[in-house]
């Protein structure tokens, strides 16, 4: 990996491929050494027990967490001086995807170790750390983070849960009530955010055994029926001082720097599942016989496998760039110093726009793999009898966690707005280059596609489309430049085009580096999912950009954007069911995941 400190962003104003990105092809052996602990206690601990799991036996639950504490999977994060093993994020995220391929495993696994714990590592004292990291590393003590209200969902911030400090100022009094609370069943300690002197909004620590605490009968879930999931009451809970977390009035840099970590945690893991679902749904076309044949060998059957497998190949290149990232980041940051938590919530801050496009991304794969499988496994696919009519349901949940899809997008273009503002993306010029490229009398022309180790196609292709995400950035800033933020529909079709560069920017960069250390000819399935991508994405983008200059511009003003828009697109001739074909003899000769 480069020595260089990675930048968030980056992909909008780097050159495609000029960066070496973390790939799964570079883990080291230790990193597959923790991927095969994970998967065994998948297989030998969590898959056997998941019909008791689905019926509410969440007394099994306690026992998995305690097993997954006995092997090191819940000290993954913890920092070796409070006992554990403070792995570098990419090892992190390897153990949550492997650990993801069952839902309600992985949300209660997740509220743990993920949210339940984040909290206390980045934002508790000396003292707190010292009391609870020992015991949440065994699952002695089992955590939860309580933000959600009745009444606010996106809007974390117009919280009512109130904490009243007392007169001899050594306890606060909590009261008020979460609701959707992962693990409420059985946790031990809530991260509870509640509002002080009415206004500043503060993250407390609350032991599930005070008096006062209690929480409602267990949800009745679409899905994630293997999960616990509550309200939590409180009533006059008497916390001491000591429980504060951070600061007070401080409690949003908790939520929100929380959720964005989550937001990392989920692209991943809805990785792990989308490629659980992807075997499940092979390995049924290849039993399933009609017409005197395996289903798996009617093209209408492999088109649909080849498209699961380039979507999940396309997230897991996103994923991991991002890791890549992270761990860059760390490795400039002195892990001994006091302000080192701080510092590492700092380096996992600037990749937030990339840690909300895998949320988007992840979810929004996993809906579309989970759908397929049902729709391959035809009327069996609506049973309760297959597995997949358990991931079916399961999946919805994604688009909603962690902050909805919406709120994501909108966020994505306003973050990066707010960079290239402060100076910290240097967007302005990106956009020079395009008005240059404007200025040619002509348009560049494509590169033949063939046989090209340096995948000068593709580049040119992921280039072109980044002509066209920040021309229309461009058009929508100088329109709406005060009141940007409250253009919903366009940020969100902006955050589209973006987040579908950014597949193509990954891609094509985790490609890149497969051709030049295996060589182009043992890479041909990786080239084909990566095309079939880039087609894909290339048209979203194409379309939105069009979509978006109909709005801001009429007449005289349109022709003109239309016209510069032609000039920046080309139509690129992918005979993309050929490639689906050399994708889909992989998954179906593999029986798996491909790649």
């Amino acid at each position: 990996m480069s020595p260089k400190k990675p930048e968030g962003c980056a992909f909008l104003i780097g050159e495609v491929g000029s960066e070496e990105i973390l790939t799964p092809e570079d883990f080291t052996e230790d990193q597959r050494m923790f991927a095969q602990t994970a998967k065994d206690f998948m297989d030998r601990e969590v898959f056997p027990h998941v019909e008791d799991l689905e019926k509410g036996d969440f007394d099994k639950l306690v026992e998995l967490l305690k097993k997954a504490g006995e092997i090191g999977l819940l000290m993954i994060d913890i920092p070796e001086k409070y006992g554990g093993l403070q792995v570098d994020k990419t090892t992190s995220m390897i153990v949550t995807e492997y650990l993801s391929k069952y839902s309600g495993w992985a949300t209660t696994y997740g509220a743990h170790t993920g949210i339940g714990l984040w909290p206390l590592l980045f934002f508790g004292t000396h003292e707190q750390k010292e009391k609870w990291f020992p015991k949440l590393a065994t699952a002695e003590v089992i955590a939860a983070y309580a933000l959600t209200e009745p009444g606010s969902g996106s809007d974390a911030l117009a919280a009512k849960t109130k904490a009243e400090l007392t007169e001899d100022g050594e306890h606060y009094i909590l009261n008020g009530s979460k609701m959707w609370i992962t693990n409420a069943g059985f946790a031990d300690l809530f991260t509870v955010f509640a509002q002080v002197e009415g206004d500043k909004f503060t993250a407390f620590l609350v032991e599930g055994d005070r008096e006062g605490v209690s929480t409602g009968a267990e949800e009745k879930k679409m899905g994630l029926k293997g999960s616990s999931t509550r309200q939590l009451n409180l009533e006059n809970v008497k916390i001491p001082v000591g429980n504060l977390l951070g600061e007070v009035g401080k409690g949003h840099k908790v939520a929100f720097n929380i959720l964005n970590m989550g937001r990392f945690k989920l692209g991943v893991g809805t990785l792990g599942g989308g490629k659980r679902t992807l075997k499940v749904a092979v390995q049924y076309a290849l039993d399933r016989v009609q017409f005197k044949q395996p289903i798996a060998n009617f093209g209408a059957i492999r088109s649909k496998l080849a498209q699961m497998a380039t979507q999940l190949y396309c997230l897991e290149s996103m994923c991991y760039r991002v890791a890549g990232y992270m761990d860059q980041s760390m490795d400039h940051l002195d892990s001994a110093a006091d302000d080192y938590p701080e510092m590492v919530m700092k380096a996992i801050e600037e990749f937030a726009v990339e840690d909300s496009i895998m949320k988007v991304v992840g979810s929004e794969v996993m809906d579309f793999v989970a759908d397929e499988a049902v729709q391959i496994h035809g009327g069996y696919g609506f049973s309760a009898e297959y597995e997949v009519e358990r991931i079916y349901r399961d999946s919805r949940i994604n688009r909603i966690f962690e902050g909805t899809n919406e709120i994501n997008r909108m966020l994505i273009p306003g973050m990066i707005l707010k960079r290239t503002m402060k100076g910290q993306l240097n967007l302005f010029e990106t956009i020079q280059k395009v008005e240059m490229s404007l200025a040619k009398s002509e348009a560049p022309t494509p590169p033949p596609q063939g046989d090209d180790p340096s995948l000068e196609f593709e580049r040119f292709m992921t280039e072109e489309a980044k002509k066209l995400v920040v021309y229309c950035a461009n058009q929508a800033i100088q329109k709406h430049m005060a009141d940007l933020r409250e253009q919903q529909e366009i940020l969100m079709d902006l955050a589209d085009m973006i987040i579908q560069l950014y597949s193509m920017d990954s891609t094509v960069g985790r490609t890149l580096k497969l051709v030049d250390t295996q060589g182009y000819d043992s890479t041909e399935v990786h080239r084909a999912a990566t095309l079939i991508g880039l087609s894909e994405s290339f048209q979203i983008i194409r379309n939105r950009g069009e979509r978006l200059l109909y709005n801001l511009a009429e007449g005289d003003k349109l022709n003109a954007h239309l016209e510069a828009f032609e000039k920046l697109t080309f139509f690129p001739r992918i005979d993309v069911i050929s490639l689906r074909r050399i994708v889909a003899d992989a998954v179906v000769e593999r029986e798996n995941y491909p790649f």
